[in-house]
């Protein structure tokens, strides 16, 4: 499994490297909804389609802001390529029948699937991909202070960004309670880190809360003061 993990970030990194960058000016900074400046070689089905959620859209999130710090492509750039599809890989190819196939039939097997976001759930995706690189330099503030001795240029990158998610989800995001932002945060390390880095991760964002509760920098209203356990 961790070796399917690396793949798939490897994959999500050099991808822009085979993509032709129109407009280099644009900067790494918060998202806009400026006209994408990717030139897209990668097309999305025209049959298929999966509904997003909020576990996809914190997926997403990671993917990007993983891809951020590998690539000089924009932030517009890669929200709009990456936010919006499930990429495929050649294990996930169905089976054909032994013909030779269409063109646009070999384009539809190979094809990324679309995402069909609702309005609050692409809202809610933007929100947390600004608010995140917005609180980078004060969450890496935390991550020193609570990392038990590790500097912070030995933790990996993936876990310093599901961190980083989680912690912002916690100061900035009112309305999701402490223990969904810190469970779906487990569940992204589970899926995109090691099993140790989980245990880490978990141990970290604990100490952490305790500290903004204990300095009034965490305050939840309305569903958020819900001691739920999904979101």
């Amino acid at each position: 499994m961790l070796v399917k993990r690396v793949i798939y970030l490897n994959f999500v990194r050099l991808i822009f490297k085979k993509v032709k960058i129109h407009n280099k000016s644009h900067s790494k900074g918060s998202l806009n909804m400026e006209k994408n400046t990717l030139q897209d070689n990668f097309p999305l089905s025209k049959k298929r389609k999966i509904k997003g959620n909020r576990r996809l859209v914190r997926e997403k999130v990671l993917q990007i802001l993983f891809t951020l710090e590998n690539s000089d492509t924009s932030l517009n750039d890669l929200f709009n390529h990456i936010f919006f599809r499930i990429f495929r890989f050649d294990e996930n190819f169905e089976k054909t029948e032994n013909r030779i196939l269409k063109q646009e039939e070999i384009i539809e097997m190979e094809a990324d699937l679309p995402i069909e976001w609702t309005d609050d759930e692409k809202e809610f995706g933007i929100r947390l991909m600004n608010h995140s690189i917005n609180n980078k330099a004060k969450i890496n503030e935390l991550i020193e202070k609570f990392s038990q001795n590790w500097e912070i240029s030995r933790i990996a990158t993936i876990d310093k960004i599901i961190i980083t998610i989680a912690l912002t989800e916690l100061m900035d995001f009112h309305e999701i309670p402490v223990k969904v932002s810190i469970n779906e945060a487990i569940e992204l390390s589970k899926q995109y880190s090691t099993e140790k880095s989980s245990y880490f991760i978990n141990g970290l964002l604990d100490a952490a809360k305790n500290h903004l509760l204990d300095n009034n920098l965490i305050h939840k209203e309305g569903k958020g003061l819900l001691n739920q356990s999904v979101n």
